[in-house]
């Protein structure tokens, strides 16, 4: 494995003498335009390994993506070869349908500590709860990115992450599937997390369990989405979506197309910079 060989791979080619926020600020974004939040390797057959070696080669050597364990766990090598102060967290993600945390971890991020101030940074949530930029570690105070606002509030040493809604505007072409439900509040939440450092181990049945449990969404659906500089990209099953932030005043644009096998693998290929070994069954 090789720091700039992943340099590479993120299009990366800047000074990185000092682990500064600057500079992590700046290989994160790349990080996140670059590389993918996929889980197709679950929908062709291809098992998914979490040592780090495996990770590195599917990322950095394939050209693909990888769901939070693998996207988080290759930016946690870079920063640490970098120098930085960094360490793994688990987290608990919020499902709405059951209006709630889930019992067990199942997302993982990394803390990374600058000159005494600590930063949450997470390169694998994806769609549009991916934040932009290493967010300061700080109850109640909101912090406004491209994909919106965010914060963190805390209670009794557990952690919440947080984001404001905004509206979402459809061109008339789409077939609006998003259901015309009256918000109960403004606030999505996203998960809850402690500070207790984790390794990567620790999520190994975690890993196992998602690729063969019916029940979970990654299961259910084929899923690739890939942060640009304006928005988002996503693919699931057939369906891709193009979303421009702050389209209008407190607005996002979202652009939904339906398309055809042939047009999906095209749609990786020519979008998400992806060819795959296997074929997908989206």
């Amino acid at each position: 494995m090789n720091i700039q060989e992943y340099f590479g791979r993120i299009s990366y080619n800047k000074p990185h003498k000092d682990a500064d926020l600057q500079t992590l600020t700046a290989i994160f974004q790349h990080h996140i335009q670059t590389i993918p939040f996929e889980n197709l390797s679950m929908h062709c057959g291809e098992a998914i390994e979490l040592d780090l070696q495996s990770t590195y080669n599917k990322i950095v050597r394939k050209k693909r993506g990888g769901w939070c364990l693998e996207t988080n766990h290759l930016l946690f090598w870079a920063l640490r070869e970098l120098g930085y102060d960094v360490c793994i967290l688990g987290a608990n993600s919020y499902e709405p349908a059951e209006k709630g945390y889930t019992a067990q971890m199942n997302h993982i991020m990394l803390k990374v500590v600058i000159k005494g101030d600590s930063y949450i940074v997470d390169a694998g949530f994806g769609g549009v709860y991916q934040m932009w930029q290493p967010m300061m570690l700080i109850s109640g105070k909101d912090q406004p990115q491209g994909p919106g606002i965010f914060h963190f509030m805390e209670d009794n040493g557990t952690w919440y992450f947080e984001k404001v809604k905004r509206k979402h505007y459809f061109p008339e072409h789409c077939k609006k599937e998003i259901p015309d439900t009256p918000e109960q509040e403004n606030i999505r939440k996203i998960y809850r997390f402690t500070l207790e450092p984790r390794h990567i181990d620790d999520f190994q049945e975690l890993n196992a369990y998602l690729q063969v449990s019916p029940d979970n969404i990654l299961q259910k659906k084929s899923i690739c989405s890939l942060q640009t500089t304006y928005g988002l990209l996503v693919l699931v099953g057939w369906t891709f979506t193009e979303v421009k932030y702050n389209y209008a005043d407190d607005m996002d644009l979202v652009d939904i197309t339906t398309l055809t096998d042939e047009e999906v693998e095209k749609t990786l290929k020519d979008k998400f910079n992806i060819v795959l070994e296997n074929k997908l069954v989206p």
